[in-house]
């Protein structure tokens, strides 16, 4: 078993220095462009600071209608090249691996943010406009030119999220993707846009660029069977240096009762990875839940609640007796950890995690 001060190497790129990487946290704090704000780029270089072998951004959108946050870091366009060289050049300064998040929300886009979101097939629900085949292949397109230009902006990796309800979820799930053409139908095509935004940044970045895969298994219409068979083949094929699982909670059992019995993360650690890495998030919340997720054949753990409490995470954890800060905490403790107002607010929206002000007496 690897221990979490264990450095990690990956097919391509610089290795790890330990078994933290920051998980990539939605923190509504960039400019309404996308460019990058000097909030966020404190949150994230006090990250790097504080000793997490990788720092991720947020996710990043790669499409103007692709966004699904206010406040949301972009990478669809040149304009954010000065921020985002600015950010890989610092996290890379403090001894940390610098990867960016790809991003598409798809028909979890906000109107106000976008107009009409879209989706891989029209979607009533939401209103969202299902894509033609000549934007599939652009999206496809803007993701690649999005690893591109974050390797060109100096960013070590980046890391493809196709987690969560996004858009490339959402081609995932038989549920929300209804098309006809070779994006549809079977699972291998409804997993196809995932191998061609790999091959092309395999193709068009170089080699020893890091490339990372974010999924999550339930919920949103995935089914975790169809899930496990699309991450064996992209394993198997080994172009990706590392996967992601986002499990919501990495002790929980799935949600699919005939595969109830033993936890959602044994599946997982259970297939042949080759030497792809894998990660798992969701609770991570101290030193001994990394320790237990390493001993449950994990190879590195992504931290986030954690890491907003505290932007040394990494080196307290050094303590096996660490436990961070009961929640909730202050407005205050969480602008000493770095956070900008904008952050503040966004995590003031999860229920108990900040302490509402105590009313004046009249």
């Amino acid at each position: 078993m690897a221990d979490l001060f264990d450095p990690m190497t990956f097919p391509h790129g610089p290795a790890m220095k330990n078994r933290f990487m920051l998980a990539p946290l939605t923190n509504w704090q960039s400019h309404p462009d996308g460019r990058l704000s000097d909030d966020e780029f404190k949150w994230l270089t006090m990250r790097a600071e504080g000793g997490f072998g990788l720092t991720m951004t947020c996710a990043a959108h790669v499409q103007a209608v692709g966004q699904g946050f206010p406040g949301q870091l972009g990478v669809f366009g040149d304009q954010h090249l000065e921020g985002l060289s600015r950010l890989a050049a610092a996290i890379k300064a403090n001894g940390s691996v610098s990867s960016l998040q790809m991003h598409h929300a798809g028909n979890r886009s906000p109107k106000e943010l976008v107009g009409q979101p879209v989706c891989p097939s029209d979607d009533p629900e939401t209103g969202a406009r299902g894509l033609s085949l000549g934007e599939v292949e652009q999206l496809i397109e803007d993701f690649v030119a999005a690893a591109v230009r974050s390797e060109q902006a100096g960013f070590e990796g980046v890391e493809i999220h196709g987690a969560h309800g996004y858009i490339i979820a959402q081609f995932l799930s038989a549920e929300l993707n209804h098309r006809t053409d070779r994006y549809g139908g079977s699972v291998e095509n409804r997993a196809r846009i995932i191998h061609e935004i790999i091959d092309g940044v395999r193709s068009r970045c170089g080699p020893d660029f890091q490339l990372g895969l974010r999924l999550s298994p339930e919920r949103f219409g995935l089914k975790l069977a169809e899930i496990l068979q699309i991450t064996q083949t992209i394993l198997t094929d080994g172009r990706i240096d590392y996967l992601d699982m986002s499990l919501w909670d990495v002790a929980k059992e799935p949600m699919e009762e005939e595969f109830q019995g033993r936890s959602l993360m044994s599946y997982f650690t259970a297939l042949d990875r080759g030497q792809v890495r894998l990660g798992v998030a969701g609770k991570v919340t101290s030193p001994a839940v990394a320790r237990e997720m390493l001993a449950g054949g994990a190879d590195f753990v992504l931290i986030g609640r954690a890491a907003i409490l505290h932007h040394d995470f990494p080196k307290l954890s050094h303590d096996p007796a660490f436990e961070p800060i009961a929640l909730p905490v202050t407005r205050e403790h969480l602008v000493k950890e770095g956070l900008g107002p904008a952050f503040v607010d966004y995590m003031s929206t999860w229920k108990g995690f900040v302490q509402e002000p105590v009313a004046a007496e009249a």
